[in-house]
């Protein structure tokens, strides 16, 4: 079975190759990306989040089957030490991180919202960023989302 990640293509090995299989795992175990985290596999606190096809989705309950043929990205491809996406450098200047756990699927939800709006409202953030963070740094969030959103337009409010 094989996988576009990170717009390349990865043969599976034969452990990570059941098509019902959450792609969470095809990701950590058969590909090594361990970016992603686990944290509930109900799809409810959002620590799996990575992009199919520019989408936020849930990979503790998503099928390997549902994801063949389509562009899957990881929070290892959200930027690079040389080049950090924008919302990394929010995230650090806001000081979102605490525990950190929830970060990698947290940034991979901003990142598609930011894709889809680039001039989020607090509103369209909540509605947009679902994921848990049991340190509760939800305001963080929000201003680093914003912040991102701001160097991204080039500054320009």
């Amino acid at each position: 079975m094989d996988l576009n990640v990170n717009g390349q293509p990865h043969t599976l090995p034969e452990h990570a190759r059941d098509p019902a299989m959450p792609l969470l795992w095809a990701l950590r175990d058969g590909l090594n990306l361990t970016g992603t985290k686990f944290g509930c596999g109900i799809a409810a606190c959002g620590a799996c989040t990575v992009h199919v096809d520019g989408v936020a989705t849930r990979s503790c309950v998503t099928p390997l089957a549902s994801v063949q043929g389509k562009a899957i990205t990881t929070i290892e491809a959200l930027g690079s030490e040389a080049q950090p996406h924008a919302l990394q450098l929010a995230w650090l200047a806001e000081q979102v991180p605490q525990c950190g756990y929830c970060q990698s699927g947290m940034l991979m939800a901003a990142a598609a919202l930011l894709a889809k709006n680039r001039r989020p409202s607090d509103a369209d953030i909540d509605a947009a960023i679902s994921n848990l963070c049991r340190c509760g740094t939800y305001p963080r969030v929000r201003a680093a989302i914003h912040q991102a959103a701001e160097k991204m337009a080039g500054g320009k409010k």
